[in-house]
């Protein structure tokens, strides 16, 4: 029976996907062990459900029919197979036979994303095995987050799953001693999702734009479970300041920078959360990355609403930044920030010094560039070089519509 892509059964399996995916894979790893495997069955229980429910009805409970489900392709495999016998025995003790007997599906994604920190797994792929396991993400939305080709990011993904198996690593929030390690692994796969869902804010992919609210949830729960944890107050912080800005960012589909945003728009109870996490995490003391990213926000966001001339707190704090995180996209920051108190030649400069292979494909450096060009020189054609670049880099049409307009006034 064909289905069509309004067909009610198909939006209720997306709509499954989407909301419980993680917690379906952080339930079931918890007694199996073996990331794959319930990702395999997870997978051939949305396919079943995508031909059963357009014949007998979506059910009750969609994420507890998908966990039944998997279950029992995952005990039909271990069966047949003659392996991880004590898993088996211990999905059969914790897992009910049928849908209608489980009420609420505890939520285990945050000891998922611990377990994807442990040491005995290669640091580097902590964050997108987070960011796969915990939020569905694919390889290739991953890879594209940090700069490999999906083929390599996927045969890491692979190994790290096989590790985990492997090791029969335990799921659940480790001993408080080896939080703060692990907490810094999780916060920056929470980031990397919270930026997937902000970069896909004109998206028709319903799944990823969910990344945002999932990520500011997950923070949410990651800052309870590790109050002393500066930088998870840092990190719930700036997602919240982000996010206030949201309504602001497009207006009537067309993108609005920052520095044009009505902020009358802007969330301002949300602002509030957002400077109460950033005064709790500096009274522990403990400065960081997340925490100087959200103190960056608000100054910007002072100095919208009061008018405040924040230009040389902001280079001091991107200076610090660096201090923590010299990545391509702070440093761009820094230019930016530097050109606002020194004029647009000093920011430049720190571009210049960036000119190698990192920068061909990164669409803000090419955008920065552009715009202090203008600011130097006005429209010439090394600006319209760089605005053609930033737009050739573009995929949110919101904005690239934006960067083509600045272009089409140069060549008027």
């Amino acid at each position: 029976m064909a289905v069509s892509d309004h067909d009610p059964a198909r939006r209720a399996a997306e709509h499954a996907a989407r909301q419980s995916y993680g917690r379906l894979v952080a339930y079931l790893v918890r007694s199996w062990r073996d990331v794959a495997a319930v990702e395999d069955a997870l997978g051939e229980a949305f396919a079943r459900a995508l031909e059963t429910w357009p014949v007998t009805g979506v059910p009750d409970h969609p994420d507890a029919w998908l966990l039944v489900a998997a279950r029992r392709r995952l005990t039909d495999a271990s069966r047949s197979s003659k392996v991880r016998s004590d898993g088996l025995r211990s999905l059969l003790v914790t897992t009910p036979d049928h849908p209608e007997d489980i009420a609420v599906l505890p939520d285990k994604r945050l000891e998922l994303m611990f377990a994807c920190a442990h040491p005995a797994i290669d640091t580097t792929m902590h964050a997108p095995l987070m960011l796969q396991t915990v939020l569905g993400l694919s390889a290739e939305r991953i890879a594209s987050s940090f700069l490999v080709s999906p083929d390599t990011m996927g045969r890491r993904l692979s190994r790290a799953k096989s590790r985990i198996r492997d090791i029969g690593l335990g799921f659940q929030l480790p001993e408080i001693e080896d939080l703060p390690q692990r907490s810094a692994s999780v916060s920056e796969a929470i980031y990397a999702a919270y930026g997937q869902g902000w970069d896909s804010i004109a998206s028709d992919d319903a799944t990823r734009r969910g990344l945002s609210q999932e990520a500011i949830w997950l923070a949410t729960v990651l800052v309870h479970a590790a109050p002393q944890d500066a930088e998870a107050h840092g990190l719930l912080s700036l997602m919240l300041y982000c996010q206030s800005r949201i309504a602001a960012r497009r207006v009537d589909g067309r993108y609005v920078p920052f520095a044009d945003q009505d902020t009358k728009r802007w969330d301002g109870p949300m602002i509030a959360a957002a400077e109460q996490m950033l005064g709790n995490a500096g009274r522990l003391q403990s400065p960081g990355r997340f925490q100087l990213e959200a103190a960056i926000q608000s100054a910007m966001v002072q100095s919208r609403r009061t008018g405040q001339d924040m230009r040389q707190p902001l280079v001091a704090l991107h200076t610090g930044l660096l201090h923590f995180a010299p990545t391509i996209g702070n440093r761009v920051g820094y230019a930016v920030a530097l050109a606002g108190a020194q004029g647009p030649a000093q920011g430049l400069s720190v571009l210049d010094s960036m000119a190698d292979e990192r920068v061909a494909a990164y669409q803000p450096y090419w955008a920065a560039r552009a715009h202090l060009l203008q600011l130097r020189d006005g429209q010439t054609p090394l600006t319209d070089a760089a605005l053609r670049k930033a737009v050739g880099l573009t995929e949110d049409p919101a904005v690239r519509a934006h960067l083509q307009i600045s272009l089409a006034k140069g060549l008027d």
